[in-house]
């Protein structure tokens, strides 16, 4: 069995989760984080037994041991610089969503990544949830018959969508509607996207900060293959789990349907000092004892044995790239109020 040596950029919430799986991972010969928060830095490598802890990722890019590198360092300004950096010390990447914030950053990561036969690929963990996998799945293997719609409708709790929201000017359907985008795009291959209709709503998000952030944003994608599907995402739940989210699914087809509920409402905790509550998280998920819910340990194993083992990722950056371009044209069409053709759809 070959071992690599792993080095993990941003060890915050999503990046914590990356370095405990990977600490504890057979695959992992050595692990190696880099942290700019003191007192996060001490404690993830405290808890993992890193090899290397430092402030300065840079300082891990000479280090010869380190065959892959997971990126989750925000703000999301920082993805492209320092995927580029790790690409060019000839590691392989995975990296958070977005890609980049330009579509010439992201052409530029991909580019570099082919040159030096790296392996690229975009964390949209979704993928690997089980319920999404399972309408996948019905889709592809002729169940619900030909596509004929398609619905997706995400949604997070207030105090989520606060913290996303005021690190980065990016819209819902940039930081929230992705993952949705991405998982319907890739059900659908080898149908590409034509043209894209957004609208986006505002109440309390722009209420108080003042500042013109949409609390939802509903995308209507058309396909060339004639499909349309419809994305919702919003972060304005009133208060509930921290991390909560809840989500609905549903594909129409022409011989039958699959609607998945993946609210998470299945586990309610009740007690005198708090109420109800949802504890189960559902973005990204948690580890309970000896096991880990939701799809963010098992994205992280993948890319682990894609390294080790040579295989191809799941998500080829390509296809976050065509995601990139579908959220964008979202916005801009959300702006003026009018579809969007896309300019590699060669549509009229």
């Amino acid at each position: 069995m070959k071992q690599i040596g792993v080095g993990i950029i941003g060890t915050g919430w999503c990046g914590g989760i990356r370095a405990e799986t990977c600490a504890a991972h057979p695959l992992v010969e050595s692990l190696h984080i880099a942290e700019i928060r003191p007192e996060r830095l001490a404690e993830v490598a405290a808890k993992t037994g890193a090899r290397t802890a430092t402030a300065d990722y840079r300082e891990l890019l000479g280090l010869d041991e380190i065959d892959a590198v997971y990126i989750s360092a925000t703000p999301e300004t920082t993805h492209y610089p320092i995927a580029r950096d790790c690409l060019a010390a000839g590691k392989h990447v995975f990296l958070e969503k977005p890609i980049a914030l330009e579509l010439s950053e992201a052409d530029e990561l991909i580019a570099l990544a082919r040159q030096r036969g790296l392996k690229f690929t975009i964390g949209y963990s979704q993928r690997f949830n089980p319920k999404f996998a399972y309408v996948r799945k019905a889709l592809r293997d002729g169940t619900i018959g030909r596509p004929v719609s398609a619905l997706v409708s995400r949604h997070l709790s207030r105090s989520l969508g606060k913290k996303i929201s005021g690190r980065v000017k990016l819209s819902p359907a940039a930081m929230e509607a992705t993952h949705d985008l991405d998982f319907v795009l890739w059900c659908l291959e080898p149908a590409r996207p034509v043209r894209v209709y957004s609208q986006q709503n505002f109440g309390a998000f722009q209420e108080a900060s003042g500042s013109p952030i949409a609390d939802t944003q509903w995308i209507t994608v058309t396909m060339d293959s004639g499909l349309s599907f419809v994305i919702g995402a919003g972060w304005s739940l009133p208060p509930g789990y921290p991390n909560f989210s809840t989500t609905w699914i549903e594909f129409v087809g022409t011989e039958g349907a699959v609607m998945v509920d993946d609210s998470h409402r299945d586990v309610v905790l009740n007690t005198v000092a708090k109420g109800m509550v949802l504890p189960m998280s559902t973005m990204p998920g948690e580890a309970v004892d000896h096991a880990y819910a939701g799809p963010m340990a098992p994205e992280t194993v993948h890319f682990l044995e894609a390294v080790a083992f040579d295989r191809p990722v799941l998500v080829t950056p390509e296809h976050a790239r065509l995601v990139m371009e579908v959220y964008m044209a979202a916005d801009v069409s959300a702006e003026k109020n009018e579809p969007v053709v896309l300019p590699s759809s060669g549509a009229r």
